[in-house]
């Protein structure tokens, strides 16, 4: 008896699953002109914060390649804070989004968090607004700013369980300015996180 119901759960999981990657899928498109080896569980993650061809030197940051870029976006962001509200010791799933050094202050956070005895829980409601403040491009390197607002319910405890800060029934606005990042010249159209300005 309890088998069946272990097929039932592998089923309705498997059937989420493929929701998931169609709505993915039917929204982004098929990826075009990445050749590098990425885990399965990161490729949808990926494709959405690709430019669908490289930018090359003489194109504008138009308005058509700005839309894209933030869709991507929206979901790196989320996949970032997420990732990063994991009670782990390290980053994991949202490693390729980030460079060297922001993947490392991530990580000494996490540490830090841990070292303390305290664990997160965050609840991520969604994004009110992404906005893109500046673009520059300097030499082949284009760096894009993005305001974002977006909705969390946030609460840190501690090894008793006591609260640290944050409540665990009240949503919380963030106001968060991010810059990401892509060489222009490179086959590889994937963006990564480089700065956090608040």
């Amino acid at each position: 008896m309890n088998y069946s119901f272990e097929y039932i759960d592998i089923i309705l999981l498997a059937m989420i699953a493929g929701f998931i990657f169609l709505r993915l899928r039917g929204i982004l498109g098929k990826r075009t002109g990445f050749e590098g080896k990425t885990p399965n569980q990161f490729k949808e993650v990926l494709k959405n914060i690709n430019v669908e061809q490289p930018i090359k030197s003489n194109e504008n940051f138009d308005a058509t390649a700005q839309n894209e870029f933030l869709k991507g976006a929206k979901i790196a962001y989320e996949t970032i804070i997420t990732d990063f509200s994991d009670n782990d010791n390290k980053i994991t799933t949202s490693r390729p989004l980030l460079n060297g050094q922001i993947y490392s202050q991530f990580n000494e956070a996490l540490k830090e968090r841990s070292s303390r005895g305290h664990f997160a829980e965050i609840t991520f409601i969604g994004i009110n607004s992404a906005i893109i403040k500046e673009h520059k491009k300097i030499g082949n390197i284009l760096n894009v700013t993005v305001d974002f607002i977006a909705e969390v319910i946030t609460c840190i405890r501690d090894k008793e369980k006591k609260i640290v800060s944050g409540d665990p029934e009240k949503i919380k606005k963030i106001y968060d300015t991010w810059v990401f990042s892509r060489d222009t010249t490179s086959v590889n159209p994937n963006w990564q996180l480089v700065n956090t300005l608040t």
